[in-house]
């Protein structure tokens, strides 16, 4: 029987976090201190543990490191994950290194040359929270999805969020999950992803199918991972839309 842990999530990270962020449930923002209630926050909790690894040991070990024609850049994070990766039950430190591989991921130095000029500072702030709670989701080798909460959908849980219309929500989404990473900027997704123990996958070619995405471990079966997906995502997706703006929130 799948249980759901009911102890509290609680972090204090690096930037603060848009108060919005409540009209979710199971959410409580207070400026950089955040509270999950696992119970309403996951539409599905049956894993309580993370693989990661120290992102300082990331940033000095393996983002300065170069593919060569012997080692790719996947091989390369996969012998960085087996080698230092490890399993934590603490959901606070995951979403602390979480927020730091965003926040390299999406720092402000690269909107020159993104090629959306609609795409702001305040929009990278936006993916850089939504991208660190999306860490919590989990997939398990097997390819079960384990642990799905909102922000698995990206467009969705932004557009409840930050009041995004369709258009701003879809290109935002494009930008989390293609359009920002050119191949230099892929190559640091996956080295940098190695913090969390995988690699970004998405269940969708596009931003009109919104199947999201999560970090997962490699050798994940995609095939079925998929197939778990498609089975529920509707179902989810009609979930977080379902949370109504308040002025309250």
């Amino acid at each position: 029987m799948t249980t759901i842990d009911t102890r509290l999530m609680s972090v204090e990270l690096p930037e603060a976090f848009d108060p919005p962020w409540s009209r979710l449930p199971g959410i409580t923002v207070d400026g950089k201190h955040i509270t999950i209630d696992p119970a309403q926050y996951f539409f599905r909790f049956e894993s309580h543990t993370w693989l990661v690894a120290d992102w300082e040991l990331v940033k000095a070990e393996l983002l300065p490191t170069e593919e060569t024609t012997e080692s790719a850049v996947e091989q390369m994070a996969l012998d960085f994950v087996k080698a230092h990766g490890h399993s934590t039950s603490d959901a606070a430190r995951v979403l602390a290194i979480a927020y730091e591989v965003y926040a390299y991921l999406f720092r402000d130095e690269h909107l020159n040359g993104l090629g959306l000029p609609q795409i702001t500072a305040d929009h990278l702030r936006m993916l850089r929270q939504a991208s660190t709670l999306m860490a919590l989701n989990k997939v398990e080798l097997d390819g079960h999805i384990s642990n799905v909460g909102p922000c698995w959908f990206f467009p969705a849980a932004t557009s409840v969020v930050f009041d995004l219309d369709d258009e701003m929500g879809g290109m935002l989404d494009e930008v989390y999950h293609g359009g920002w990473f050119n191949e230099h900027r892929r190559i640091d997704s996956i080295k940098a992803h190695a913090a969390l123990g995988g690699r970004l996958v998405h269940g969708c070619q596009s931003v009109p199918d919104q199947s999201g995405g999560v970090v997962a471990p490699y050798g994940a079966s995609m095939t079925a991972f998929r197939e778990d997906l498609t089975r529920f995502k509707a179902e989810w997706i009609a979930q977080v839309y379902a949370h109504p703006v308040t002025d309250a929130a």
